[in-house]
């Protein structure tokens, strides 16, 4: 939410401008050399122009730019809350929240009441995860503002990170009650309905989502877990990038200590089990923050990482574990590697995948004879060999996997059935494939 003109916190009085008299332009500009009143003028008009400079660059995706301008703008006018806004703005999207918080203490010591400054204060703290202190700034803006649409969804996601679903849920419908329109409340909705189990009633909030103009892949995959009909070979690669990397910071604590995850320590630990075989060259498929890299490098001479999420990667590489990391789809990866590996492996990866005959197709291409390929799968809840969960989770049967295995020159030397983690405290059973390549 840009601001779109500056506004001052107790300025001086700029609102006169020299005009050159009848004795012409240098006699003008020498009286102006000693009045303070001309060179404040022309500050401030400098300062206006960065600004809206700052703006045009903001709004085209130029943040690096933005973030320039702003600041030189308040070089020339120091203080002004409208520049102080948009420069914490600009930081928010250049993953500089905290950053952004210094600002806007500035902004909001100056006018302690700017809606802009509270709503940006929210939306910092949301990111760095201090959802108790965005819903307080949220309620602030509110309280300022309260027909805002937007800022009723913001409010009901925040509360949601908060585990607070039914005061969520008033959020939603109060966003949507000012603005029907607002697909993206609509989406909210539906994913709180879905987990709250009233599946019939997410539906409709999807498909609303959809009809309203919200994003037709992604609400149609949300909307295909709850009805159980019409999955998409995969998730939505947009949805599994931005999942993750807002989950980047927390995941290894979340997943293991909340959710008891453990499928990478089962997934390598069965593997070592298999004998005292080193590898030569290990590929770890969606290696998300490196989990696995530390266990399994004390069995193979060089350990890869490929990840959807950038922000996942780069957690990764500060293990130091990896030879490479490379971010980006695992299909697309495997397909265009001229690599070779021995060993290949993918803990937790396949649930955001339904259909796996493009990637052990993939797989074969790029295994050495006589390699490993190994990884997990969620069980499906019914019969369906592959099945779009309301998790937002596939799930894989154990004949579909064997078929898969047949098909493109695996040989099975293993399969076991164990928890994965767990989903509101109950375990969540897998599969753990170990195939050899003939």
């Amino acid at each position: 939410m840009l601001v779109a003109s500056p506004s001052r916190c107790s300025p001086p009085d700029w609102s006169r401008w020299l005009t050159p008299g009848v004795a012409g332009p240098m006699l003008a500009q020498r009286a102006a050399q000693h009045r303070p009143e001309v060179r404040l003028n022309e500050n401030f008009e400098q300062a206006r122009a960065l600004f809206v400079q700052g703006v045009e660059d903001f709004e085209a995706g130029r943040f690096d730019a933005a973030e320039g301008k702003f600041q030189a703008s308040l070089v020339l006018v120091p203080g002004r809350v409208s520049t102080l806004t948009n420069l914490a703005a600009t930081l928010i999207k250049l993953a500089r929240s905290e950053s952004a918080l210094g600002i806007l203490d500035q902004a909001l010591a100056c006018a302690p009441d700017d809606r802009d400054a509270w709503w940006q204060r929210g939306i910092a703290l949301g990111d760095l995860g201090r959802h108790a202190e965005a819903l307080a700034a949220f309620d602030h803006f509110l309280g300022l503002q309260p027909d805002h649409g937007e800022g009723w969804l913001r409010h009901g996601q925040t509360l949601q990170h908060l585990d607070r679903h039914a005061h969520a849920l008033t959020s939603f419908d109060k966003a949507l009650a000012i603005e029907p329109s607002l697909a993206p409340a609509w989406t909210s909705r539906g994913n709180l309905l879905k987990d709250l189990k009233r599946l019939d009633e997410a539906a409709i909030s999807f498909e609303r989502a959809i009809a309203h103009g919200g994003d037709a892949e992604l609400n149609r995959y949300f909307l295909a877990a709850v009805i159980g009909q019409n999955a998409p070979a995969s998730a939505p690669a947009r949805y599994v990038r931005s999942l993750f990397d807002a989950y980047a910071q927390t995941f290894d604590a979340h997943l293991v200590q909340v959710l008891h995850y453990q499928a990478h320590a089962v997934l390598v630990q069965n593997l070592i089990g298999l004998g005292g075989r080193r590898y030569a060259h290990a590929l770890d498929l969606g290696c998300g923050t490196g989990l696995c890299g530390p266990l399994v490098r004390p069995i193979v001479a060089q350990v890869d990482g490929v990840d959807l999420s950038p922000k996942m990667v780069e957690k990764a590489r500060a293990l130091k574990v990896y030879e490479r990391l490379v971010p980006s789809d695992i299909e697309d990866y495997l397909r265009t590697t001229e690599l070779r590996y021995d060993l290949i492996l993918a803990a937790d990866v396949f649930i955001y995948i339904g259909d796996l005959e493009p990637v052990f197709s993939a797989v074969a291409k790029v295994m050495d004879r006589g390699g490993v390929f190994c990884f997990s799968v969620e069980i499906p809840d019914s019969s369906q060999d592959i099945e779009l969960k309301t998790s937002l989770r596939y799930g894989h049967s154990e004949p579909y996997v064997r078929d898969l295995a047949s098909q493109h020159g695996f040989e099975i030397i293993k399969i076991l059935r164990h928890p994965i983690r767990e989903d509101q405290q109950q375990p969540i059973d897998g599969l753990y494939v170990y195939l050899s390549r003939d």
